[in-house]
């Protein structure tokens, strides 16, 4: 039986980044596998979109299991889960939910540090003890786990790079596999995230970094590209374009621009 933990891994190499595509439903996973996706990741912004909800601790962890067990069900890909805060604040509750993510078939998850639903960061120490109890509960499962411990507090201000730094050392001595810092300053920081730390580094491509290429995070050492919600707000902004045009003014001109029914059906087959 193949250890799905083992080949996500195993994806992971420095200098040679993975590039995880975060999809939101059963169709365009089966796309994206279809199309060549290495690996694949549930985006839990993208998730609420599709239940008519804002993004930020909208989704119950039932809810986010079930979404993510429906991905993995038409998919032969390493599956990772963008499980927020671990659906808790306690230490125990995260290692409950790298339990409860293994047995659904995730081959990994990744844990921040905002105590959603509000802007908040975890102070440090306790930041550190949630990903160190999932990280124990990762190791003692009977198959691989791919664990990422991220520090959002860069992205929404909380932070700077040093203190996202600092974090993250501390994520990787708690046993994180993979170390995630979304949207630092720039690709400068980026680099000094890659250089502070030893464990695999994901980046996020999304906003200002959307206009670098593979290539560009390769140099500096990323081991895994991930694009959260942005590839989903893709699909919003030709919903919204399109919408804007036909009840504003009457115009369908936008509905040419679709791909055809038969491109999709053979994806989807």
């Amino acid at each position: 039986m193949t250890d799905i933990g083992q080949v996500f891994r195993a994806l992971h190499v420095k200098g040679d980044p993975l590039l995880m595509v975060n999809v939101w439903d059963r169709g365009s996973a089966k796309m994206m596998t279809a199309m060549g996706a290495k690996a694949l990741a549930t985006s839990s912004a993208a998730h609420a979109f599709t239940m008519g909800r804002p993004d930020g601790g909208t989704v119950t962890r039932d809810e986010a299991l079930a979404h993510a067990q429906e991905i993995v069900s038409v998919t032969s890909l390493p599956v990772q889960g963008d499980f927020e805060n671990g659906f808790g604040d306690d230490p125990e509750t995260c290692a409950d939910t790298v339990r409860l993510a293994a047995e659904v078939g995730l081959a990994g998850i990744c844990i921040e540090d905002i105590a959603l639903p509000s802007d908040d960061c975890y102070d440090f120490d306790l930041s550190v003890e949630r990903i160190r109890a999932a990280a124990s509960a990762a190791r003692a499962l009977p198959q691989d786990f791919v664990l990422t411990a991220r520090a959002d507090g860069i992205m929404t201000g909380a932070y700077d790079t040093d203190e996202a730094i600092r974090r993250l050392i501390a994520f990787e001595q708690a046993g994180a596999d993979c170390l995630y810092a979304p949207l630092p300053p720039d690709m400068g920081a980026l680099a000094k995230i890659c250089v502070a730390t030893t464990a695999l580094v994901n980046a996020l491509v999304a906003g200002p970094f959307t206009k670098q290429t593979q290539a560009d995070f390769a140099k500096i050492g990323v081991a895994r590209l991930s694009l959260g919600s942005a590839f989903a707000r893709v699909t919003h902004r030709a919903i919204h374009d399109a919408a804007l045009t036909m009840i504003g003014d009457g115009d369908f001109s936008a509905l040419q621009n679709g791909i055809s029914g038969d491109a999709v059906d053979q994806l989807l087959t």
